[in-house]
């Protein structure tokens, strides 16, 4: 016990490198978490494949969604590492967990590009070629170049879905913005279908688009979505935590503000340093999907119906050159011998 309280501590203070130079045992049995959308499943099935293949290990998929699994992992140390978490959810606890040892950060930024906001088509940009550059404090000034179909006097702003944490945030800053008074509506798509529904039949159809999306997804490789910059600094976790992400009628004063930093981790347990060695905590410190090539994958799946099974077959086959670089020699000659 002593022993193992050492090399945690040490995990603790030095990190995942030098925590790896002490664990070099041959990979054992792990459980990975695989969460339901696109890039998640992406993800698991890559990090089975290469991890059973080319090290060893025995891995068993696990169903899971951002919180559950989170809190699972917080808890009881299972599952052993979460692909794609999204830190912005758990931001308070996550840190704790991992100041007291329980988790680890074992790569901070598994996908490059990510990111919540707003977003245009580019359709906006060629009905309107001023907007380029455009921040949305400037944008918001024309509601006349997004006419809502139930008011075309009205500019229409879609936002998220309700029920959904995004849904919170878009209100409190359509609030904080003042765009009512700019000449603005709120929509609400009704559901994610319905939000990918505005943004396909707008971007389809030519028509200009302004609302609430993130990356990576599909949607945004497959039809060019442009991020916009919203002309404010972030104005702070306490304005952000404690009155954006509140119900409208808790956030009585919202400050205008710019999304907060959208923050990936893949997230591995102490068990998982534990028992797959140093080589497979070295590979999930490297693994790094560019946000281009994550975007591709996705419409590849969108496009396919393809499971995350297949995808990760089809990401192997077609992306060598970059995933030869988050392993070593020996396991790439084994895992490209497998496929």
């Amino acid at each position: 016990m002593k022993i193992k309280n050492i090399i945690l501590s040490a995990l603790v203070v030095f990190g995942l490198t030098s925590f790896g130079s002490v664990a070099n045992a041959a990979c054992g049995k792990l459980v990975i978490a695989e969460q339901n959308w696109a890039s998640a499943e992406l993800m698991a099935n890559v990090d089975k494949i290469i991890l059973e293949k080319g090290y060893g290990c025995e891995v068993e998929l696990v169903p899971g969604a951002t919180m559950p699994t989170f809190t699972s992992m917080n808890d009881k140390g299972v599952p052993d590492m979460n692909p794609e978490q999204w830190a912005n959810a758990v931001y308070t606890l996550l840190l704790k967990a991992v100041d007291e040892g329980r988790m680890i950060q074992g790569n901070k930024a598994p996908i490059t590009g990510l990111g919540e906001g707003w977003w245009i088509t580019p359709g906006t940009i060629k009905n309107h070629p001023e907007i380029k550059g455009m921040t949305a404090l400037e944008i918001l000034e024309h509601p006349e170049w997004f006419p809502s179909k139930e008011d075309p006097s009205k500019g229409a702003f879609v936002g998220c879905p309700a029920g959904w944490g995004c849904q919170l945030a878009n209100a409190n800053l359509f609030k904080a913005f003042d765009m009512e008074k700019k000449g603005w509506v709120l929509i609400d798509p009704g559901s994610a279908a319905g939000l990918d529904g505005t943004i396909s039949k707008a971007a389809d159809s030519g028509d200009s688009w302004l609302g609430y999306y993130w990356n990576p997804t599909s949607m945004v490789g497959k039809y060019g979505l442009t991020p916009v910059d919203f002309g404010v600094p972030f104005a702070g976790r306490d304005n952000w935590d404690n009155c954006i992400m509140l119900p409208a009628g808790e956030c009585a004063d919202p400050k205008p503000t710019a999304w907060t930093k959208s923050e990936v981790n893949s997230l591995i347990t102490s068990g998982f340093a534990k028992k797959g060695g140093n080589d497979a905590v070295t590979y999930v410190e490297k693994r790094t999907y560019p946000g281009d090539v994550m975007n591709g994958m996705l419409v590849y799946m969108a496009d396919n119906q393809a499971k995350g099974s297949d995808a990760a077959i089809e990401f192997l086959k077609q992306h060598e050159d970059l995933w030869s670089t988050w392993v070593t020699p020996a396991a790439a000659k084994k895992i490209k011998a497998g496929l």
